[in-house]
């Protein structure tokens, strides 16, 4: 009883349509088309091309705290 069927979903896309204009709704996919690819090739991108960068990488050595004399003015 709770579940969406076929024809709900049928008449949401018809309202859809109707609101909006095919031509809308399509310009509105193709960005959203558009955005995806550029997220993946962004991805690939930021992705080191070989281990030998992972390991070039070092950590700066660790920070010694100092303590100082604090005088009550």
């Amino acid at each position: 009883m709770g579940g969406l069927s076929i024809w709900h979903w049928l008449i949401v896309l018809a309202v859809v349509l109707i609101l909006f204009g095919s031509g809308r709704v399509g310009n509105l996919m193709g960005e959203l088309g558009k955005g995806m690819k550029s997220f993946k090739n962004n991805l690939a991108d930021d992705q080191p091309k070989d281990a030998s960068m992972l390991e070039q990488h070092v950590p700066p050595p660790p920070v010694q705290a100092t303590t100082t004399d604090r005088t009550k003015v």
